[in-house]
This record gives structure tokens, sequence and C-alpha cells, in this order.
């Protein structure tokens, strides 16, 4: 079993599931199509060409920095200046950071991490406007995909970690394995991404155990009011 991982992080990101017409909203982590249309980019892929192979991979997400929701309006007219078209609302995670796993055969994804580390077509993190920051790709790791997302690293930037606990733990949201797991229907994983035709399909996306890792840096526990009155009685 291995897993590739990715680190998503950028200023702005934006993953919409179930975004319509004048409203383009985002999920609080990364989609599945959205990763998946990443690494189709790094291969390049066209749009038109399948990719069947990458939606048919184990997906699952470590939320290392949630981030916080931007909202931003946008305004379009026609060339002439004749017409104005209806404003638009586009929502977007500002600051967040992501650890994205991707289980499948080995060679496989040693030839995603390799497209990735060298991508045929620019990468984005849910929309073209929102380039990725740093490096992307953190290799293909051996093990399950739950147990490899609760071990790995935190990828959190400094000045968040030193604002958490010094214990901390770390969301994960997974695709469910059998039809015995339950969890939220989501569609998002990818069908075709021709402009022609985009089709989606549905998955079930579960709460898996979180990462629990040490946060050195982190702030130390409060002193309960016990213990203060206690010295002020000193």
């Amino acid at each position: 079993m291995t897993v590739l991982l990715l680190r998503l992080a950028a200023p702005l990101q934006s993953w919409g599931a179930a975004s319509r017409f004048a409203r383009r909203e985002t999920r609080h982590e990364p989609t599945k199509s959205g990763v998946v249309g990443l690494l189709a980019a790094a291969q390049g892929r066209r749009r038109p060409d399948p990719v069947d192979d990458l939606a048919g991979t184990a997906f699952g997400v470590r939320i290392d920095q949630p981030g916080r929701i931007l909202r931003d309006f946008q305004t379009a007219q026609t060339l002439d200046g004749s017409r104005l078209m209806p404003l638009s609302y586009r929502f977007y995670l500002s600051d967040a950071v992501f650890l994205a796993g991707i289980h499948g055969p080995r060679n496989m994804l040693e030839d995603l991490d390799a497209a990735v580390r060298d991508p045929v077509f620019p990468l984005y993190l849910g929309r073209r406007s929102c380039p990725p920051s740093g490096q992307v790709s953190l290799g293909v790791h051996d093990g399950a995909l739950q147990h490899v997302l609760q071990h790995h690293q935190w990828q959190a930037s400094p000045w968040w970690r030193r604002q958490q606990a010094q214990q901390v733990q770390l969301p994960i949201v997974r695709d469910a394995v059998g039809p015995q797991e339950t969890g939220e229907l989501v569609r998002d994983r990818p069908v075709s991404f021709s402009p022609e035709r985009r089709e989606y399909d549905w998955r079930v996306a579960v709460p898996g155990a979180p990462a629990e890792l040490s946060n050195p840096q982190g702030r130390p526990p409060s002193r309960s009011p016990d213990f203060l009155a206690t010295l002020g009685d000193a």
C-alpha cells in the first residue's frame, strides 16, 4: 500500500463542489475533483482526456491549518459597456494548509510525483487564480491512507503553530472504505472535465480518526483559577 502526499497551501484556495451560477462557494477542505484536476494538469492531460484511473484512487485530506472564509464580489459587462452582468459572489479559503493523500499503485503514484514536481501545465488550487505556494509533492510513502495522514509531519505555518495548544488534533476527511462506513455524500468524483460535458459522480466522505500531534511551539496550558487563588493567598 502506497500513498502520494501533497501539501496544498496558498494565500487563496477555492474548492467548489456544488457551486452554481452567481454564487461560487468553497468547501472547507480540498475536493477530490480539484486534486484530480491538479494531477491531470501536471501530467499534461487535456480536458477531454479520460481521468478514470485518477478518479479511481482513494483520496483523503488532513486539515493542518483551516484558514478563514473570504468573500469576493465580481462584476462584468459586455465589451461595448451596454449591459451589465449579474453581481457574482466568489468564496475562498485564506491562509489554509492541507495535507492531501492519494492511495494507489506505486508505479502510478511515482509517475504522479514526478509530474507534480515538473508539471506540464500550471498547477492551481481549485481555481486558476489560486497557484500553490512552496513545494506541492511530499513524495510517495508506504502504508494505508489513514495511517499516513495521521502520522506525517505537521505542515502548518510557524505563526499558526504558535497560536495553538501544545497538543493538537488535526481533522481528517477521507473516502469511505466499503458500504459499512457512512458519511457525507459529495458530488466531486470526476467523470469528465470536458468543457462540452463536465460530469461528476457521488462519493462518500467520512471523518477519519484525527491526527494527534505534539506542538512544542504552542501555548502552554492555562493555569486554573484555583491555582491562581493559591498564589494570591501566599
